[in-house]
């Protein structure tokens, strides 16, 4: 698995991602980035249970092992 931040809009669209370590993902408000397989075009698969994870991450206002959130 590999990290991506968002660098678009949509945190549910895998176009709006690059491959890279997250830094400086401070927060609890919106994506930053999630860690998830490569897929052949070097975004993320962004799967239902990574979905999930995303959505429970940002109720919880709380930083997952695969999410990180910024302000």
């Amino acid at each position: 698995m590999a990290w991506f931040i968002l660098t678009g809009s949509n945190p549910t669209d895998s176009q709006d991602y690059d491959a890279a370590t997250p830094s400086g993902c401070t927060g609890t408000n919106k994506i930053c980035a999630v860690q998830a397989n490569p897929d052949s075009n070097n975004k993320p698969e962004l799967t239902d249970a990574l979905k999930d994870e995303m959505i429970l991450a940002l109720h919880n206002r709380s930083a997952s092992a695969n999410v990180q959130l910024r302000s």
